[in-house]
């Protein structure tokens, strides 16, 4: 009788258990292989950074350590106009009788309202209108303010003092900006002179507008009258020689009107007209805890609507914080915040836009001369901190610095400028 080997027949398979064996080696190996190539991308090699050891590169590109200045930039929100709206110092009485439209800009000799269906006109200069300016002794007298206009008050006042006798003409004139007293040095038989700043200020626009024949100081002489009357003539007014106190008012240059307090056929008030400058700026309203930036001549970018940017500087930074309203804003963060001024040179630039939202960037903090790399390039290690990835696949731990511009600072006796590390996929 054949056995089944002798008939041809396959030999029978080995035992269960020996495969079992076989498939769970090989289990077994790929686990370890998976925890070393684990291992490695966590920094848990060992000596393997020291002792030149390195696992088996991976996948990713490599960038250079360079040495570069890293600035932080940050980006508030501001609001582009004319600045704060400021009432004109109108001191003129009587009954609103034409006001300008919203927007208008008014330059030296324009028109800014009319009281009485008289004009009042606008004028450069710093020193606000406080008296009459004419000839006569009387032209000061008529003008003498409260406690504000102290000064003038005062200047008028020593008419019926010790020198209200004629004064000798041989002697030195008044000091600059001090009104003549009424019985001061005569011009002639026209009367006395009114003296002061406030005579030179008005005689230098008086030329500028083109009315002259007269010496631009501070003396109201003849020719001084005369030229005024010229210019009243010109503006449909009785021909006097006298400036009315009511009858000017005066800006460090051209006005852009704001809105009107009051309504034609109102008396005038404090509040009849605002204005602005012409000059477009923007208002950013500054975390008070966070505006070490906003120092007055600080250049920052501005970025309008249309996604362009203008070059800014901050003019002037409020001394005074302002409190959030109850509830307000998104997160209830309740921050103070304090008032920056951001002037724009190139006006072209902002194109037709009066008013609109914008964005103001600054420059905070800087590094210079340090080494740096993307911010990608940072791995976190097993151990704590961060590292990179070098191009043979070790890792060295780094200390950060300051992150901008998707880049960071990165420091530690292992890196070096030029140095390839890996950015993980």
């Amino acid at each position: 009788m054949q056995t089944d080997h002798e008939r041809g027949a396959a030999p029978a398979p080995p035992p269960r258990g020996r495969r079992g064996r076989r498939t769970v080696l090989v289990a077994s190996a790929l686990v370890v292989v998976t925890a070393v190539a684990v291992v490695g991308a966590l920094g848990l090699g060992g000596g393997g950074a020291e002792d030149g050891s390195s696992a088996p590169p991976r996948s990713g590109s490599t960038v250079p350590v360079t040495r570069s200045t890293l600035t932080e930039r940050t980006t508030v929100d501001g609001q582009l106009g004319y600045g704060t709206e400021i009432p004109l110092p109108v001191k003129s009485t009587g009954t609103v009788t034409w006001l300008p439209v919203e927007g208008r800009t008014v330059e030296r000799g324009g028109t800014l309202l009319r009281v009485d269906d008289r004009p009042v006109v606008l004028l450069y200069g710093t020193l606000p209108m406080y008296r009459d300016l004419g000839l006569t002794a009387g032209a000061g007298q008529g003008t003498r303010q409260d406690a504000g206009n102290e000064g003038a008050a005062q200047g008028d006042a020593q008419g019926t003092g010790d020198q209200g006798a004629p004064e000798d003409t041989s002697k030195a004139p008044a000091p600059s900006g001090s009104p003549t007293p009424p019985g001061g040095a005569g011009t002639g038989a026209t009367g006395s002179t009114l003296r002061g700043m406030d005579v030179l200020q008005f005689e230098s626009n008086l030329a500028s507008l083109g009315y002259t024949g007269f010496t631009v100081d501070e003396e109201f002489t003849d020719a001084t009258a005369r030229a005024v009357k010229r210019w009243q003539k010109s503006l449909g007014l009785p021909q006097t020689g006298t400036v009315g106190v009511g009858d000017v008012v005066y800006s460090a240059g051209k006005v852009r009107i704001g809105h009107a307090g009051v309504r034609l056929g109102s008396a005038v008030t404090e509040e009849v007209l605002t204005y602005t400058g012409t000059s477009r700026k923007v208002v950013v309203n500054a975390s008070a805890a966070e505006d070490s930036w906003a120092v007055r001549g600080a250049a920052v970018t501005i970025g309008l609507p249309d996604g362009k940017s203008v070059k800014g500087e901050v003019a002037s930074v409020g001394k005074k914080a302002t409190a959030p309203e109850e509830g307000g804003g998104e997160g209830g963060s309740g921050a103070a915040t304090v008032p920056v001024t951001i002037t724009i040179k190139d006006q072209k630039a902002v194109g037709r836009l009066e008013s609109a939202p914008v964005t103001v960037e600054y420059v905070g903090r800087e590094r210079a001369d340090v080494l740096t790399v993307p911010v990608a390039a940072l791995v976190a290690l097993a151990e704590g901190g961060h590292g990179l990835e070098t191009a043979d696949g070790r890792f060295v731990a780094v200390k950060t610095g300051l992150f901008a511009d998707g880049r960071v600072e990165v420091s530690g006796s292992a890196v070096r400028e030029g140095m390839k590390v890996r950015i993980p996929e």
